[in-house]
């Protein structure tokens, strides 16, 4: 049995479905073998309008999406992703050439959950979806969280405030909940990363500023943005006593 089958599917007890939307053939192909020996179910779209059409008949465990497609951006599809319900949370990992700092965290804003920079090597690209896949498919303790007016149900991945739903990505859930499970300690970013983040090598410390204003940004309207607390020096807290 491939390994990366093994590492993932000990954990979810299914094939994971990954969609690959890239323009360029040859990098789909590659794709498609290297992942398919790893163990994983491809799905193949050449821009983000097939990818759509796509994703009203199946639902991936996981998208690979290119950055620079025709017509619609893969930054584009990204926000719409995270706009609708039932994507909300579905994980995506941006594949691009660009490089430089700016871009990766204009990715990480999109909604990316993690960024590959072209040229990749499969083995490391495997590693990244296998880490992605276990920090979102994680299986929580059956309980709910409170502080204040918010409520987090761990089994449903909801969060509420005043009993009125606040959408979240994947990496927000996960960050709130230890942040909600940890309150009034003060966590660095690489502590952050070891925790939320779990073994996943190749996060770079300032993906926790992306992050975390993400999450502050959907707290803003309930006015919940207060509990997540810059200490300077030293990162970040969650405290009810603003």
């Amino acid at each position: 049995m491939i390994a990366g089958k093994l590492m993932y599917n000990m954990m979810s007890k299914q094939i994971p479905n990954i969609l690959v939307v890239e323009d360029e053939a040859a990098i789909r192909e590659m794709l498609n073998y290297s992942l398919g020996r790893a163990g994983f179910e491809v799905h193949e779209a050449a821009d983000a309008r097939q990818a759509q059409d796509m994703m009203a008949e199946m639902s991936p465990d996981l998208i690979l999406l290119d950055w620079m497609l025709p017509g619609i951006s893969g930054v584009e599809l990204a926000n719409k992703l995270r706009q609708v319900n039932r994507t909300s949370r579905l994980p995506i990992i941006m594949l691009t050439a660009r490089g430089e700092e700016d871009d990766k965290i204009r990715g990480l804003e999109a909604g990316a959950d993690d960024y590959v920079t072209k040229p990749f090597s499969p083995k490391e690209l495997i590693a990244r979806i296998n880490a992605v896949l276990r920090r979102t498919g994680a299986d929580n303790e059956g309980d709910t969280l409170e502080a204040g007016a918010m409520k987090l149900d761990t089994v449903g991945h909801r969060v509420s405030i005043n009993n009125q739903p606040l959408e979240l990505g994947p990496t927000e859930f996960r960050l709130l909940h230890f942040f909600m499970t940890h309150k009034d300690r003060v966590f660095s970013r690489s502590q952050l990363l070891d925790q939320v983040w779990g073994d996943h090598v190749y996060i770079e410390e300032r993906t926790v500023d992306v992050h975390i204003r993400r999450l502050r940004r959907a707290l803003e309207s309930f006015d919940c943005a207060k509990y997540i607390q810059t200490v300077r020096g030293s990162g970040y807290r969650f405290s009810e006593q603003v």
